[in-house]
């Protein structure tokens, strides 16, 4: 399947209040859900846990769908397309789990948030939004914010977690490409709950082949932690924020969304901090403001006075 460029006016336009307001929600809840995934490894591993997580997602997003009256079967033009990105999200999560378990958390998250810079490479070639040089740099900055907020680089690094390094950063890349399939092909036209039912309806077989020839099992019955944590998993991230994102991504600028991002891990470390008693230190919060200072960039009009539209934070 090909996918054309499209003209410049669908890149989508830049984020206003709601929409920045929508993203700090989504990422307050991606950076806890790195938590409530850690915390449910013992009773549940990797794969399996990434497929029961769709599973729950699969039945939130028809119960949305029969609520809007949204006809998820009916023929649209989308299902090339909408095959297409399930492959490629089943795939990033494999890549993701599997790379997880050759590097250590910190440096997973920090490769996964490569993903911005992909969406802004893609978006120049099949959008047709191009990221001035002071854009560039603000990407450039989130992302040292956040690599200096984990603590990456690491000294003395071997083979094993370089490969689950580079294994992470496919992940980041096809998170991209699922961006920018949606933003770029038929998907741009049908519902959210569409969109995202293609993509978690596939991953399902897909994390249960990868489960299968792992050879994932389940040894207890998962505790009532375990559980809640699933639910939240299941049914807030997949089935709702992950909806939102596509929601936002058919309207918004796909780059400037897609660096938002940045601010996920962030909220990860804090939570860690607060939840798993996580050391914090002061550079964490140098690392932030390297973060919001990136962010400012990428997203600061390119001329205020003449194109109010464009104002995305007031003083």
């Amino acid at each position: 399947m090909s996918v054309e460029p499209i003209p410049t006016s669908r890149g989508g336009r830049p984020l206003d209040t709601l929409a920045i307001a929508l993203m700090l929600l989504l990422c307050l809840s991606w950076g806890f859900n790195q938590i409530a995934v850690k915390l449910v490894l013992p009773d549940i591993p990797p794969f399996l846990q990434g497929m029961l997580r769709s599973c729950g997602a699969l039945v939130v997003i028809l119960l949305v769908a029969l609520f809007r009256g949204v006809k998820l079967f009916q023929r649209d033009g989308t299902l090339k397309a909408g095959l297409f990105c399930g492959l490629l999200f089943g795939i990033e999560f494999v890549l993701i789990y599997r790379g997880l378990l050759l590097t250590s958390a910190s440096r997973a998250v920090v490769f996964l948030y490569t993903a911005p810079f992909f969406v802004a490479l893609g978006s120049r070639r099949f959008l047709g939004e191009r990221l001035s040089p002071a854009q560039w740099g603000g990407l450039a900055l989130s992302f040292a914010g956040v690599a200096l907020a984990i603590g990456v680089p690491q000294p003395d690094v071997d083979a094993r977690v370089l490969l689950g390094d580079l294994l992470i950063v496919a992940g980041g890349a096809l998170w991209a490409a699922t961006t920018l399939v949606v933003k770029a092909t038929s998907l741009v036209r049908a519902p959210a709950e569409k969109a995202l039912g293609y993509q978690v309806a596939l991953s399902i077989p897909i994390l249960g082949i990868a489960a299968w020839l792992a050879g994932e099992t389940i040894t207890r019955v998962p505790g009532p932690l375990s559980l809640s944590l699933m639910a939240y998993q299941a049914f807030w991230v997949v089935g709702l924020t992950f909806m939102l994102w596509f929601t936002l991504v058919k309207t918004y600028s796909a780059s400037k969304l897609s660096a938002f991002t940045f601010i996920t891990p962030l909220f990860g470390v804090a939570a860690g901090y607060f939840i798993m008693h996580d050391h914090l230190t002061p550079v964490f919060g140098v690392a932030a403001l390297l973060v919001i200072a990136g962010l400012y960039l990428v997203n600061r009009p390119s001329n205020p006075a003449t194109d109010p539209l464009l104002t995305v934070t007031k003083t």
